[in-house]
């Protein structure tokens, strides 16, 4: 089927850049991933991964660590595995 439908979307140049780089990484042009994520959308008849609102909890949390706030570090995977099974 011949590609001929033309998409034009305004996206934040932050958002557009990091994505180029994952996408390059991956061998994938940005028209090409678009084009992927349309043909599950259509496929899925939907988004293809879930979308929710995070709770209270959960969205604090995670301002927190993007903040680098309240992390906890273990030394070794071994380490932590331990303290999850305390």
């Amino acid at each position: 089927m011949p590609k001929t439908a033309i998409i034009q979307t305004r996206i934040d140049p932050k958002v557009k850049s990091e994505a180029q780089k994952i996408l390059n990484k991956l061998n994938l042009s940005m028209s090409e991933a678009i084009s992927l994520f349309l043909t599950q959308v259509s496929l899925k008849k939907g988004i293809p991964f879930e979308l929710k609102i995070p709770n209270k909890i959960t969205e604090e949390t995670l301002l927190k660590s993007e903040k680098g706030e309240e992390l906890h570090e273990v030394s070794d995977p071994e380490k932590l595995i331990e303290e999850l099974d305390e």
